[in-house]
């Protein structure tokens, strides 16, 4: 690519809330959050995690878990990318919980899910293994929130704090 290209967009400044204006026209651009979901897959007295082939936290693990595409419902996100990830069809359950945190512009939203089909297994490229683990006893987890997820779903369910 030529050094040379030239984009003709004007130029943006930095605003009174600290968000891109256009500096020919004052317009403010809206750096929107982005948001991912996460499923928690009951199964055989424990829950199905993933072991991450892609960074960040490669070789930890997590839920099955991704980005919602715009136009994307949240909740046949989330199915989708059980389904990618881990190989199983599920339907959404129930809402668990919305995280986010100062800074980020990420919003994670956890569904629990019920399984309708599939087999379990690694079904993609981002994904390294697959296993279902009882609550107390997970394997080295790749997030700092994890571990609350699943003890807000226990929680939901009627375990106590």
């Amino acid at each position: 690519m030529s050094s040379d290209h030239k984009h003709n967009l004007p130029s943006l400044t930095s605003g009174p809330d600290g968000h891109p204006v256009c500096s020919e026209c004052g317009r403010t651009i809206w750096n929107d959050p982005k948001i991912a979901c996460a499923a928690i897959i009951p199964m055989e007295d424990g829950i199905v995690m993933i072991q991450r082939a892609i960074e960040p936290a490669v070789g930890k693990w997590s839920f099955p878990s991704g980005y919602v595409n715009r136009g994307e419902k949240i909740e046949r996100a989330v199915e989708r990318e059980v389904l990618e990830e881990c190989g199983l069809e599920t339907v959404v359950v129930r809402l668990v919980g919305l995280y986010s945190k100062e800074h980020d512009p990420v919003i994670l939203s956890v569904y629990e899910v019920s399984v309708t089909g599939g087999v379990l297994h690694s079904a993609d490229n981002e994904t390294l293994d697959v296993g279902v683990f009882t609550v107390d006893d997970l394997p080295d987890l790749a997030f700092a929130h994890d571990r609350q997820i699943v003890d807000d779903w226990l929680y939901s369910r009627g375990a106590p704090k």
